[in-house]
């Protein structure tokens, strides 16, 4: 089986790439980075798909950030992401014959959507404004891939991932989702032997999260089966509070002064946990403890950022 993994230097896209590498399922491995193949440009992720033709495509380049990116940099996670989508997917029309799976996120699901969520919720209410243009971008990518398969018979399956987090992650303070921020804020905090910690809101909210790693290996698993079902919710089922999370954090980097929490900052969603039964029924579960993943990813970190 010939696979493709375009986006195979980002944190989804490298993790698949260690796994894929040495998976008894794939006799070839092609991967595609930024550098190799402009995704903005049609022609090129056009020759890009045709010179290739895998037996399966999978859709791991995007333009990702935190809460901060998302809500500054509004345009360009929606243009951005719209164009990678639009680009690859349109591309494969001339071969229904490639399998592809599409990376989406969980913010796809409606602001107010019931714990945990079931993938029942898609497109049933409104949006987390502050990511809502990602989100729209990668809707549109699912509805995209589904109207491939009505129209030209492409088997597509949209992968709907919780927080995910790992090496080749963006760490950077500002810009980063949740763990690799406190990753990196409570190095530096360590380096520059600083008391004390801040950290926003209470640290009650409890949060989902699953290592890149372990997704990969679910990409691995599910490769070769036909699913019915297009959409999958693919999380740990465990949850874990902020406070508790920083606490893991502190440990892992060895910092030693206060976490502090300010509670004038808001907390956002008190939950967000994902229904993960399809998953339980294909038979998989992750295998790398929040522990061990943080303890790994903060080793990449040191050996590779800091």
């Amino acid at each position: 089986m010939k696979i493709l993994v375009v986006g195979s230097n980002g944190l989804v896209g490298s993790a698949c790439k260690k796994v894929f590498s040495s998976s008894k399922k794939v006799t070839e491995l092609v991967t595609s980075t930024r550098k190799d193949t402009d995704l903005f440009n049609f022609e090129q992720t056009k020759k890009l798909i045709g010179s290739t033709e895998p037996n399966v495509l999978i859709i791991a380049a995007a333009k990702v950030g935190g809460i901060y990116a998302n809500n500054t940099q509004r345009v360009d996670f929606l243009i951005e992401n719209l164009k990678i989508n639009s680009n690859l997917l349109e591309a494969c029309i001339d071969y229904p014959n490639i399998k592809i799976i599409n990376l989406g996120s969980s913010c796809i699901y409606p602001l107010n959507a019931s714990n945990p969520i079931s993938e029942n919720e898609f497109m049933t209410g409104k949006l987390e404004p502050t990511n809502s243009p990602y989100a729209l971008a990668k809707i549109t990518a699912i509805e995209l891939g589904r109207s491939l398969n009505i129209q030209y018979g492409h088997k597509i399956i949209n992968l709907m991932p919780t927080n995910l987090y790992g090496p080749n992650d963006n760490f950077s303070e500002i810009n980063s989702h949740v763990i690799p921020g406190l990753i990196r804020r409570m190095h530096n905090a360590k380096v520059n032997n600083e008391g004390t910690f801040k950290i926003w809101g209470t640290g009650k909210p409890l949060r989902e999260f699953l290592y890149s790693v372990d997704l990969a290996h679910f990409i691995e698993f599910i490769i070769e089966k036909d699913l019915e079902e297009d959409l999958i919710n693919v999380g740990s089922g465990e949850e874990v509070s902020i406070y508790d999370l920083a606490k893991l954090i502190k440990n892992v980097t060895e910092f030693k002064g206060e976490l502090e929490f300010d509670k004038s900052k808001p907390d956002g969603n008190p939950r967000k946990l994902l229904d993960i039964t399809k998953l339980k029924k294909l038979g998989w579960k992750h295998s790398t403890s929040l522990e061990t993943g943080l303890q790994n990813t903060y080793d990449w970190f040191l050996k590779n950022t800091a």
